[in-house]
């Protein structure tokens, strides 16, 4: 815990030390200790004691203190100190206070708040067959014993590991007795699971590892983690999915034409034709037609554009282009109020007709006309008119579309067979594959090109 300073008034006698005297540092963090005072002295690195050898000093401990202490007991402090010795010793002075003497087993799994490890294999087996009733209430019973939530899920996110080495590796865990135990259930638990269910249950007990640290209610937490463990266990793996979907009915498998019935088993009637997923020509909507540009009234008088040797921007040739200047030069409000309140009469280079929307602001034509007439060195007319016409303002043009699109998709055959497969999952966005993607909370791009393809997303189970 020394400052640089302090170990800068320390230097010299390292240099120079007594002949009787030793300097001995010991600490976590190397990386704060200066330079100068590493390059003066003798570094060793710490490694963690093996539990197994941890086990056998505690067992040397109580045996020396007149204590007794039951084998597991130790192995459970072993296992707790993570390598440290100090650590270790001192659950094992608690121990001994909290049992008057007589270290049990499920005294330390009390004190520890740890599960017995036959009944976290039980809680994974029913998680396995998505048995979610059976699992809540092996829960509920752990939670009333004093088990501590974050600890459940913490061994089952270790015996989602050790099952995992178990299944590349059959022989993890030979000669180590903590896990020796283990080996023996595990083994055909190992065999019938696949590599990607692992990888599913360990990612998914990571993420639910932080909500329980973070929810306001662990045990809640917990038991939603539960939740979702069992209800993804009977559902097939998205690549398995995929490939069911689309592998060609000549080897055996379904085609993307297939109609759901077909896919569910509950007919088999000839496949139609599905509209295209992909490749869907861009139609003339918001997507493509999309851009918001300013607008000022006859009446009022248009500002003349600046005479300046500034660079200019090129004239738009289209309101799309007029709303993406707007963008590109920062007028967030401006352009908002060109997507959402204009209704669109007529355009031409120079010249915006328009009838504005409630919300509009009254100075709204003026302003854009000045800046305009600004970034393109050219006059601009923008004219405000007040009878019901126009078209659709770019904000429903864009809405429009997102729904003929969605309506595409979900009537396609593939598409329906993705929903009936996952019960509860929804359609998420449709977007076009390869166009720009907004940020996050922003509007969606302003423009498409020929050729864009649609793509779905659907929720994560």
């Amino acid at each position: 815990m020394l400052s640089r300073s302090a170990f800068n008034a320390l230097l010299k006698t390292l240099e120079e030390p007594p002949p009787h005297a030793k300097f001995v540092f010991a600490t976590t963090e190397i990386q704060k200790v200066p330079l100068t005072v590493l390059s003066r002295c003798q570094r060793f690195s710490l490694r963690r004691v093996p539990a197994e050898l941890l086990a056998q000093h505690y067992r040397w401990m109580v045996e020396t203190e007149a204590v007794e202490a039951e084998p597991a007991a130790l192995t459970l402090i072993a296992r707790a100190a993570d390598g440290s010795v100090r650590d270790g010793l001192s659950l094992l002075d608690q121990a001994i206070a909290l049992t008057d003497g007589r270290v049990s087993e499920k005294a330390v799994r009390d004190m520890l708040g740890v599960a017995d490890r036959g009944l976290v294999f039980d809680l994974l087996e029913s998680l396995l067959r998505g048995d979610a009733a059976d699992a809540l209430a092996r829960m509920d019973r752990l939670y009333q014993d004093g088990t501590d939530p974050l600890m459940v899920l913490q061994d089952l996110l270790d015996l989602g590991h050790f099952l995992t080495r178990l299944k590349l590796a059959p022989e993890a865990g030979v000669g180590d007795p903590i896990t020796e135990g283990d080996r023996e259930r595990a083994r055909p638990l190992a065999a019938k699971l696949t590599l990607p269910a692992l990888a599913r249950v360990w990612q998914m007990l990571l993420k639910g590892l932080e909500e329980v640290q973070t929810a306001p209610s662990p045990i809640q937490a917990a038991e939603m983690v539960l939740v979702r463990l069992a209800y993804v266990a009977d559902l097939p793996a998205p690549g398995e999915l995929v490939r069911s979907l689309v592998a060609p009915t000549d080897s055996g498998g379904l085609s993307a034409t297939e109609t759901p019935a077909a896919i569910r088993g509950g007919g088999t009637g000839a496949p139609s034709p599905p509209p295209p997923l992909v490749a869907v020509p861009p139609a003339p909507t918001a997507v493509s037609l999309l851009a918001a540009a300013p607008w000022v009234d006859p009446q009022e008088d248009t500002h003349p554009p600046p005479t300046s040797s500034v660079e200019h921007d090129p004239m738009p040739q289209s309101f799309a282009e007029v709303v993406a200047l707007f963008d590109k030069r920062r007028e967030a409000v401006i352009r908002s109020h060109l997507r959402e309140h204009v209704h669109l009469i007529a355009f031409e280079p120079g010249r915006i007709e328009f009838r504005p929307a409630d919300g509009a602001p009254s100075n709204l034509a003026n302003r854009v006309s000045q800046l305009l007439g600004e970034w393109t060195g050219e006059r601009w007319l923008v004219a405000r008119s007040e009878p019901g016409t126009g078209e659709p303002t770019l904000r429903e043009q864009e809405d429009r579309r997102e729904h003929d699109l969605r309506n595409q998709v979900e009537g396609h055959p593939l598409v329906q067979a993705v929903l009936e497969t996952f019960p509860g999952a929804t359609i998420a966005a449709v977007r076009e594959r390869f166009a720009p993607t907004a940020p996050e909370g922003d509007d969606p791009p302003l423009g498409s090109s020929p050729g864009d393809e649609t793509i779905m997303e659907e929720d994560e189970l």
